[in-house]
């Protein structure tokens, strides 16, 4: 199965999800108002990779910010997410947040317990606070 890769905007996230690799991330902002095409075409790439995936899948988000809409699609995806664990695919999620950054911990910590999957938080430090 081929990658699945969007390259990053200013308004929308890069995505990258490959089942050779192993790699699965969700990185940027994600301030746009279409958001339900662009996160419902990952979701059905996923659906369409369950049968294929193997080991255990670290899904990586690292979100500088998103909005009330793209918000609700993250949590689709977290849900699809949700679905293939139930059916026995190991997954685990790497929530990544900024040291300075509160809210986005919040909402890592929010979805975490909508959810019933395993949850990372790492902090990152940014080029600003390494100053």
């Amino acid at each position: 199965m081929n990658p699945y890769f969007i390259p990053a905007t200013d308004s929308s996230p890069e995505v990258y999800f490959d089942l050779q690799k192993n790699i699965f991330q969700i990185r940027g902002k994600s301030v746009f108002t279409d958001a339900d095409k662009f996160y419902s075409s990952a979701i059905e790439w996923l659906k369409s990779a369950e049968g294929k995936l193997k080991g255990q899948i670290n899904f990586i988000f690292d979100l500088e910010y998103f909005n009330i809409i793209s918000s609700k699609r993250i949590l689709f995806v977290l849900y699809t997410l949700n679905e293939m664990r139930a059916k026995g695919i190991e997954i685990s999620i790497t929530w990544n947040f900024s040291l300075d950054d509160d809210d986005m911990r919040e909402v890592g910590e929010d979805y975490s317990y909508m959810v019933n999957i395993p949850f990372q938080f790492v902090c990152k430090q940014t080029e600003t606070e390494i100053l």
